[in-house]
């Protein structure tokens, strides 16, 4: 009687999916069975238990690399290209103040502002607050700035900064490490999240999409060692490869680029979690859409079309740099295909049934999410903080599922059939025709 009643609690699309059995279940779902499911369930946690096995040998390496790395005390260039960021440069300076390593030169490249940058940046440096502040009087992008900044950079090691970001007290020192641990990494990607996740309901699924994404997802690849992006927010380099490989390359997506240039000549690139930067995210769905669709097409521009080497048997081969964008591709572009795949059949076999098969989707992708989330909290150092992200990871469906699924079909037909990247206001149009013919 008792088992009679919670059955008929349970809600008829679950009836419906105990009653066709599993091979069905299977093959209606496969799409989140063979994809979604073992990428970031199976591998997710697989790493996240081989993590908290290996904590303490890993603590080891890393006390070893900070008694190499205040033994030597290497001189370093922090660099901040960027325009119109006036707004931030005393919050910045502030923050990199506070740094536990203490031995860097500070460098702000003013990248044609039409604000009160210039102003700003020569009074910083009047005030010793920075080292050095330069202005390009015409526009030439970030790639641009950023080249210039390289020039006049004496350090050692490169990091490289957004000016609207803040930072623990040791993240320099945190993503410095990794360099004496290995002779071969010659760069260094930080821990980006994002501050201003109480701001609106846009900003708080970034904050729960970073935490995923970044915070856990970039874990994931590089200790698979397929890790692929520097984030432009902050990440460290070594100056020799950097002037080795040419310096930045036209974007968007140079980011991305400048991480592809550097593992095809050889070297490693390596994540770490425990370098915290805080960004603000756009807190408008029409702000990130502009910013998602930029983002997007960089993936068709460079890992499809610029680096299309990498997925050659050429003398330079290398199978992690293979994997790393191929992996890269696979997820984002093949099953972006794929999932439009799966919606048309699913439409055309399944038309009678969608009224079991939707709700069941979205309780997949629903448990999915927060089994995901319970997997961020083995990596995060700011739990308490992040508990306030979890009623909203509910609707990281719709968030991740449609609404950038729908935004990255259309940055990848725009870039893919008419190259529309090298339209993006982004960067000064000058620049972008530069690129385009130069084949960048």
């Amino acid at each position: 009687m008792i088992f009679l009643s919670l059955h008929n609690l349970v809600p008829e699309y679950v009836n419906y999916w105990f009653v066709v059995g599993l091979p069905k279940f299977i093959r209606v779902f496969w799409y989140f069975v063979i994809f979604e499911f073992t990428r970031y369930i199976i591998i997710d946690y697989v790493i996240a238990f081989i993590f908290l096995i290996t904590g303490k040998k890993r603590a080891k390496k890393f006390e070893e690399a900070k008694r190499k790395l205040f033994q030597e005390n290497p001189f370093v260039s922090v660099i901040i290209p960027g325009k119109n960021e006036g707004k931030h440069l005393y919050k910045l300076t502030k923050s990199l103040a506070e740094q536990t390593f203490k031995n860097f030169e500070l460098i702000i490249v003013d990248d044609g502002s039409d604000d009160d940058t210039p102003i700003i940046g020569k009074n910083l440096e009047r005030l010793g607050l920075i080292d050095m502040f330069i202005r390009n009087e015409m526009r030439g992008g970030k790639a641009s700035a950023a080249n210039l900044a390289l020039r006049f950079s004496k350090g050692k090691y490169i990091v490289h900064l957004d000016a609207d970001c803040s930072f623990d007290s040791d993240a320099i020192e945190q993503v410095l490490l990794p360099f004496f641990i290995n002779d071969k990494i010659a760069a260094v990607g930080g821990n980006v999240k994002v501050r201003n996740y109480k701001e609106s309901l846009c900003a708080k699924l970034q904050a729960i999409e970073y935490l995923k994404t970044v915070s856990v997802g970039r874990i994931i690849t590089s200790y698979l060692g397929i890790y692929k992006i520097i984030s432009g927010a902050f990440g460290a380099f070594r100056k020799d490869v950097i002037d080795s490989i040419g310096g930045w390359d036209i974007g968007p997506g140079l980011d991305g680029d400048i991480t592809v240039k550097i593992r095809k000549s050889g070297y490693k690139v390596y994540f770490q979690e425990k370098a915290i930067c805080l960004t603000n995210a756009p807190s408008k769905f029409k702000v990130l859409t502009k910013q998602r669709l930029r983002w997007d097409k960089s993936i068709i521009r460079f890992r499809v079309r610029k680096h299309k080497d990498v997925y050659f048997l050429t003398a330079n081969f290398n199978w992690s740099t293979f994997f790393s964008l191929a992996e890269n591709v696979f997820y984002n572009v093949i099953l972006d295909i794929m999932w439009w795949v799966y919606i048309i059949d699913i439409i055309v076999n399944y038309n009678s049934s969608l009224q079991f098969i939707i709700p069941m989707n979205f309780t997949l992708y629903f448990v999915m999410s927060y089994v995901q989330m319970l997997s961020i909290y083995i990596f995060s150092e700011r739990r308490e903080e992040e508990k306030y992200l979890w009623p909203y990871v509910i609707l990281m469906t719709i968030y991740t599922g449609t609404y950038l699924r729908i935004v990255r079909t259309i940055a990848y037909y725009k870039e893919f059939f008419f190259k529309r990247s090298f339209e993006d206001p982004w960067n000064p149009y000058k620049s972008s025709i530069q690129a385009k013919r130069a084949g960048l």
